[in-house]
């Protein structure tokens, strides 16, 4: 890698880092849907086997969702907007369905899981751009039992493969049972940290011992990126949970629906790629 090269990936993935922070603190996600393609651009850089390349930026996109979500969550805590009775119920299924979710991973290709979650990601920006959607309310408290079971699992199945922090489906779940979108978006953001911490180490264990790993990876986790990208995310994450408290909740919703069509035309095209 030449010293220019070296340069631009290192202002890519700092770059990356802060959009994926302000993100994380402003939405609830982890800052999945800013890392990956991101490094899927800057990996190249770092050499390794391109077959390779797919895995280990979700894998590295989980490691830097560990540090953006504890930074938000912690930022969302001190003004008291998190519900840790959600986070604490829907912890051992999200665990669950991370590990079903890695498993998946080495035998699932990248591209036409991205083109699926684009469009699913299009349909998801309808319930916050539409009024009459996103007013809706479907009951007055969180699903419990089975259900609870199956979209806690689901989610973190779902969210480990594409290396994501599950806020989306988090925060859609829970403004339908009734939860505000502040609050929606500040428990959000602590699913992400259930989501990555064990996901990271999936990665890193299904990634061990493979054959053309880009320099600095451990297993499917590449150490270099993650620091990089997290440093920035530490930085901006407050700013984005300090954005997310100083706009109206109608506000909010439509801002947020508008960044879920941006990053389903991404993801869809990085898919078709």
């Amino acid at each position: 890698m030449t010293a220019v090269a070296g340069i631009e990936a290192l202002a890519a993935m700092l770059a990356a880092g802060l959009v994926a922070g302000f993100a994380g603190g402003l939405f609830g996600i982890g800052g999945g849907f800013v890392v990956v393609p991101a490094l899927f651009a800057v990996l190249p850089l770092l050499g390794g086997s391109p077959d390779e390349l797919a895995h280990v930026a979700i894998g590295t996109s989980l490691a830097t969702i560990v540090a953006t979500s504890i930074r938000s969550v912690h930022a969302h805590a001190k003004r008291g907007a998190v519900d840790f009775d959600v986070l604490k119920s829907w912890a051992p299924w999200i665990v669950l369905g991370v590990g079903g979710g890695v498993l998946l991973a080495a035998r699932v290709p990248g591209a036409g899981l991205a083109a699926i979650f684009g469009t699913g990601v299009l349909i998801m920006a309808v319930h916050f751009l539409f009024p009459l959607l996103s007013e809706r309310q479907l009951a007055t408290a969180m699903p419990g039992g089975a259900a609870r079971a199956g979209i806690a699992g689901g989610l973190g199945a779902f969210s480990s493969l594409l290396g994501i922090g599950g806020g989306t489906i988090a925060i859609i779940v829970m403004t339908l049972c009734g939860k505000s979108i502040h609050r929606a978006i500040a428990t959000a953001s602590g699913i992400g940290a259930i989501i990555a911490i064990p996901g990271v180490i999936g990665f890193i264990a299904i990634g061990l011992g493979k054959p053309g790993l880009p320099f600095g990876s451990l297993g499917f986790v590449n150490l270099p990126a993650a620091l990089v990208v997290t440093s920035t995310t530490l930085i901006s994450a407050p700013w984005g949970v300090a954005a997310a408290h100083a706009l109206s909740p109608s506000l909010l919703r439509r801002i947020f629906g508008l960044y879920l069509v941006l990053i389903g035309i991404v993801m869809i095209r990085n898919g078709l790629k």
